[in-house]
């Protein structure tokens, strides 16, 4: 009698042992490796432009 119960108990102990393995490396497939990138992205206003300078030219064609 002891004999099938002990072969049970080490039976159920494996599936255990296979179980939490699962788990851990699920666990450790699942969180993100350290030291990734890190993108910003980042919009810049413009800068006032100086005044024109109030300046006109004229230019005179003519037809020959």
């Amino acid at each position: 009698m002891r004999r099938p119960v002990a072969i049970l108990l080490v039976l159920g102990a494996l599936a255990l042992a296979f179980v939490v393995g699962i788990a851990v490396g699920e666990a450790l497939h699942d969180n993100p490796a350290p030291g990734g990138t890190q993108s910003i992205v980042r919009t810049l206003q413009p800068l006032p432009l100086a005044p024109a300078a109030e300046r006109t030219v004229t230019v005179t064609t003519t037809a020959p």
